[in-house]
């Protein structure tokens, strides 16, 4: 799994609630014969609200539901779930249903997204958002779980990966993700992938030829 500023919940059918943090790095996501599993995943800013817990606290982690909510409502949750034919639709839905935390809902996430996206300066960021750069930090810190820089890798990360479609060279992939050249993209994905690019982002052929 890359990383991607994200927060999930995952339900596993032998009765387990999951809440995996936002990732610095790549992490390898062992699936259990017989179990079945159902996710929601949360744009980048927006699940710290809907689990009730800072991004931060849960960055590089895997929490139960139970130490967050209580073992009460995750069990609740859990027995839902696994009642219903579309699990992946009762998990969506019972979130709907919960109220936001207010405290932890931040309306400038999408906007930090965004410039980071297009490429602004960590300084033009926080100038757009009427913050001091040490604000912006703390801010990005409770919605995404690191600061803009990191989030900025891993967001150019995840467009590098959609980037490399088939037929594409890793310098194409380089410069339409925003790396400076291919040598940056190869050192970014093995430091926050832990695999090279070429193995990371080359498609693996299927045809006959290849066998």
């Amino acid at each position: 799994m890359l990383p991607d500023g994200c927060i999930d919940i995952i339900w596993h059918s032998d009765g387990r609630l999951i809440v995996a943090g936002p990732d610095t790095a790549a992490t390898m996501v062992r699936w259990m014969p017989g179990v079945r599993y159902a996710g929601l995943r949360f744009d980048p800013g927006h699940g710290p609200a809907h689990v009730g817990v800072d991004a931060e606290q849960l960055r590089d982690s895997r929490a139960d539901l139970a130490d967050l909510w209580g073992a009460g409502p995750a069990r609740q949750l859990t027995e839902r779930i696994a009642a219903a034919a579309d699990p992946v639709a009762a998990l969506t839905a019972e979130l709907a249903g919960r109220t936001a935390h207010p405290g932890l809902s931040d309306p400038l996430a999408p906007a930090i997204v965004a410039g980071i996206q297009g490429r602004a300066p960590v300084v033009d960021l926080a100038r757009a958002a009427g913050l001091s750069e040490r604000q912006l930090l703390r801010r990005c810190r409770r919605m995404f779980g690191y600061g803009p820089k990191t989030l900025a890798r891993i967001l150019r990360l995840q467009d590098a990966v959609r980037a490399a479609r088939p037929g594409r060279t890793l310098a194409d992939v380089a410069a339409d993700a925003g790396y400076a050249d291919q040598a940056h993209l190869s050192h970014e994905v093995r430091a926050l992938t832990g695999v090279t690019a070429t193995g990371l982002l080359t498609p693996v052929s299927t045809s006959p030829e290849a066998a």
